[in-house]
């Protein structure tokens, strides 16, 4: 990790297609206060991605991570979730330098298919097939959350399951388009193999961002 200064916050940019405070509404913090920050850049390419208008980082406003912090810290939720896109095609080391400055637990949800920056209390990894997830990150997620759009995405999460650390939590999620077909398959799966957890868009059914 490179040398943080107070002084790099603020000539450290990143691409940010939005930033909203919230309830999140997914997997082992679901239900809890926090502040997003959806950085723009994806290399993935899910073609059933909800944010396709991150893709292309170029098309979003570069704002300072001194910026970012200080607009964060305004609420009084201290868990920031750095997402996307893909975040790690930037690196993150100024921002969870300056978050955690300000006194947040960072989080990150990534796919794992970029080298890992920052400093993370919590990090979420959503392997992807468009693009596998880097071998290194898989053994440092605290919870794996694999979106299941067919059948055979179970084995794809086991597969990936079987690299996590054993702390790792494991959650399978529907692919949302799909939830009404998938859902009752998550539920037989997880009776079946009770070392996972379902894990629902709570935010969506509840319609807040």
């Amino acid at each position: 990790m490179s040398v943080i200064t107070t002084d790099t916050f603020t000539t450290v940019q990143l691409p940010v297609m939005e930033r909203f405070y919230t309830i999140q509404g997914e997997g082992n913090y679901q239900g809890r206060a926090a502040y997003f920050i959806r950085l723009g850049g994806c290399d993935v390419g899910c073609h059933w991605c909800d944010v396709k208008d991150s893709w292309d980082a170029s098309r979003h406003p570069l704002i300072s991570v001194a910026d970012l912090a200080t607009e964060a810290a305004r609420y009084p939720g201290r868990i920031a979730v750095i997402t996307g896109g893909e975040p790690l095609m930037h690196n993150l080391d100024a921002l969870t330098a300056a978050l955690h400055e300000e006194g947040f637990r960072t989080h990150i949800e990534t796919s794992g298919s970029s080298p890992l920056s920052g400093n993370f209390d919590w990090i979420t990894l959503s392997p992807k097939k468009f693009k596998a997830p880097l071998p290194e990150i898989c053994g440092l997620a605290n919870e794996l959350k694999v979106v299941i759009f067919n059948k055979s995405d179970f084995a794809w999460a086991e597969k990936y399951a079987a690299l996590a650390n054993p702390d790792c939590k494991l959650y399978i999620q529907p692919e949302w388009d799909r939830a009404q077909q998938i859902t009752p398959l998550i539920i037989d799966y997880v009776k079946d193999n009770p070392q996972w957890q379902l894990s629902l868009q709570v935010h969506k059914y509840i319609n807040v961002p």
